[in-house]
């Protein structure tokens, strides 16, 4: 390994407030596996000794993760804590540096090493790791996993992005959003995991900042947060660690890379920008946000270029999937302007104000210039509110959600005719938060029905936010009627599982059919098309309801509807 200069790897390491890049070392021998097992060398094992000083049991309890592929690498992740749920959030970690060494492996079986080194974990960044690889190969699969001591975390399964120049064979990814621990078990997760996707994109709500039964789902939660209310750095790191330990959660994050996005509960519900939800909160909220920024990082998969300063954390970025698909993703929280007329559906005359933005002058230039420069096949937005109108009133009143982009509608209208402008080949947006799956067609102008649509949206549902919710016909959706550009919803759990193709993206709406005990089956309830150059969404199966399914779950839609309304 000292042969390989620093233009071969890079690894981050982050201590007090900095990240320190650091060189591999005589452990990070590519012709032999530190991590196989115990060594028969004397000096070796008590260097290891050393190493894992204070160490009583495995401090691998939060399992691995990637994330940020690009076409010759990607960022590893773990964090150390032997004691993972210690209220003073330092996962029972001794208040010292501890390097960890991590491995690359071409083969499954990890066997051959083809990259390897060591970074340091260090207290004033929870003990998080992470590692960004350079000069890998593109478009192919490695596996990963990291040491100190004795103690060897699990595998994780990661990949690169094709060339630039080159659209590869296809890309399969999922993406997915809103994982309320309490209303239910991560078993989209496991599901997920067990799709072997190669990419996976996480819309935002991660984790939720109640203590517990604050936010209830008819017929009582299923498990408890521990805690208070997130509000410092240690409720935060607490909060992000019982998310973590789920097995279903940890699966899905050594399964694939992930992409990142935070919505508002990763902070304070329905925050914008530096203004809290409640009025009442607003003395402490900077030191809160600053917190929820830091442990967010600390529990995340992301470059060096995301690690917060203050009160402020660089989220949005690209991240081009070869010539095949270029993925912008976006901040809407952080510098948008608040709500207009406070939270919910309302007929508000700020929403249409000119001058308000949902993303902030900057990031909505970045996002419009992405688009002039882009020569993707496709051109996708991984963000966290409902993009489409969706008004909710039959008459002449126009009443929409002042939280999602309808609260923003002239920013809206200026990053569609954006990729107008741009030529875009084929503009797409993802999105979470609603808790249901939706599918629609945008529009420049929703006021005409009639006009041309201009793009695509699909959204995910929960993973597990607001319990089983119910199967239904979506067509008795009064949304859908009243917004014909809607054409799809389900309001079960799950995951939207796409196949990203030259000349097609396919989105399977995956659902189970109950999160409230562990270990449901999946299935597709629905499945829509995205053509090449035809803008908008096509759907191509539909599941059969059975008879009176509505009423066997408990459920109408317009009782979902009310729930959507008036959720925390």
């Amino acid at each position: 390994m000292s042969q390989l200069n620093r233009r071969h790897f890079l690894v981050t390491g982050l201590a007090a407030g900095a990240a320190a890049a650091l060189p591999g070392t005589a452990h990070a021998d590519p012709t032999t596996d530190p991590t196989a097992g115990p060594t028969a060398d004397p000096a070796a094992e008590t260097a290891q000794g050393l190493a894992s000083r204070g160490l009583r049991t495995d401090p691998f309890t939060l399992g691995v993760a990637s994330g940020d592929p690009s076409h010759d690498g990607f960022v590893l992740w773990t964090r150390l804590a032997q004691e993972p749920l210690a209220d003073d959030g330092l996962g029972g970690m001794p208040q010292r540096p501890f390097n960890v060494q991590w491995h690359i492996y071409a083969d499954e079986t990890c066997r051959r090493v083809v990259r390897a080194g060591v970074t340091v974990a260090a207290p004033e960044w929870g003990h998080s790791v992470h590692v960004e690889v350079e000069n890998l190969s593109s478009d192919r699969e490695y596996w990963y996993r990291f040491r100190v001591g004795p103690y060897i975390s699990p595998v994780g399964r990661t990949r690169t992005a094709p060339h630039p120049l080159a659209y590869g064979s296809g890309l399969a990814m999922a993406f997915v959003s809103c994982a309320q621990y309490e209303h239910g078990y991560f078993t989209s997760y496991r599901r997920l995991a067990e799709e072997h996707p190669d990419l996976i994109l996480h819309l935002g709500d991660y984790q939720y900042e109640y203590t517990k039964n604050t936010y209830t789902i008819p017929g009582g939660n299923v498990r408890d947060h521990l805690g208070p209310e997130t509000v410092t750095l240690a409720n935060y790191r607490q909060r992000h660690s019982q998310y973590k330990v789920d097995p279903d959660l940890q699966a899905a994050h050594a399964a694939s890379p992930w992409l990142v996005v935070f919505d508002d509960h990763e902070v304070d519900n329905n925050w914008a920008d530096e203004i809290p939800e409640h009025a009442e909160d607003q003395p402490t909220f900077l030191q809160r946000r600053e917190a929820a920024f830091r442990a967010y990082f600390e529990n995340m998969p992301l470059r060096r270029t995301s690690i917060p300063r203050g009160i402020d954390m660089q989220l949005y970025r690209r991240i081009r999937w070869g010539r095949l698909a270029n993925f912008h993703m976006l901040d809407t929280r952080q510098y948008r302007d608040d709500q207009g007329c406070g939270d919910g559906y309302k007929d508000c005359p700020a929403s249409v104000d000119p001058k308000r933005s949902i993303t902030g002058a900057e990031q909505e230039a970045w996002l419009i210039d992405g688009f002039h420069e882009s020569r993707a096949q496709w051109d996708i937005l991984g963000q966290q509110v409902f993009f489409a109108q969706r008004d909710n009133n039959a008459g002449p009143a126009k009443v929409t959600s002042q939280d999602a982009w309808d609260g923003y509608v002239a920013s809206r209208k200026r990053i569609t005719q954006g990729w107008i402008d741009a030529k875009v080949r084929n503009a797409v947006v993802l999105t979470g938060d609603v808790h249901a799956h939706w599918a629609s067609d945008l529009k420049l102008d929703y006021d005409d029905p009639t006009g041309p649509s201009v793009g695509s949206e699909l959204v995910a549902t929960s993973i597990s936010t607001g319990g089983d919710g119910a199967d239904s016909d979506p067509a008795t959706h009064p949304f859908l009627k009243i917004n014909p550009h809607l054409k799809f919803y389900n309001n079960q759990r799950g995951y939207v599982l796409t196949k990203i193709e030259r000349d097609l993206i396919t989105a399977d709406f995956k659902v189970v059919p109950q999160v409230r005990q562990p270990g449901a089956e999946v299935y597709t309830r629905a499945t829509f098309v995205v053509e090449d150059q035809v803008p908008g969404v096509q759907q191509t199966y539909l599941r059969p309801l059975p008879p009176s399914i509505t009423a066997e779950r408990g459920m109408t839609v317009d009782e979902t509807v009310r729930l959507e309304t008036e959720r925390p």
